[in-house]
């Protein structure tokens, strides 16, 4: 999908039209901007594992506590996927629309891979 559309990312546009010298606290990516592949891959990922665990599995990260960021609470794996999804946003690297249809098909891609491993 990438390659079909060549988007350019925010950073781009804000660059061109707004103010030269913003830059992203994140790295941008060296490829195309459509679609968010954290949003594919989180949302695919929290499908598969809402399913595998019968839902309402609410969990807290402390994974990187050691590097000074707080432990992270979530109700449930959709939520930290979405959260990954729009960090993407506010980091100028992509545009909303690349992260909501990422995450669509990330569900798909989830819900495909449920019905191929006869996941009950």
């Amino acid at each position: 999908m990438k390659y079909r559309s060549n988007r350019i990312r925010p950073e781009t546009v804000i660059n061109e039209q707004i103010d030269p010298a913003w830059r992203s606290f994140l790295q941008t990516p060296p490829f195309p901007e459509y679609t968010s592949g954290h949003s594919v891959v989180s949302a695919s990922v929290a499908t598969l594992l809402t399913k595998l665990s019968g839902g309402g599995f609410a969990y807290t990260d402390t994974t990187e506590v050691e590097f000074g960021v707080p432990k992270r609470s979530f109700k449930s794996f959709k939520h930290a996927a979405s959260e990954a999804a729009i960090s993407r946003l506010y980091g100028g690297i992509h545009f909303r629309d690349a992260i909501e249809n990422g995450m669509r098909q990330g569900e798909n891609i989830g819900n495909y891979a449920i019905s191929k491993l006869n996941v009950q």
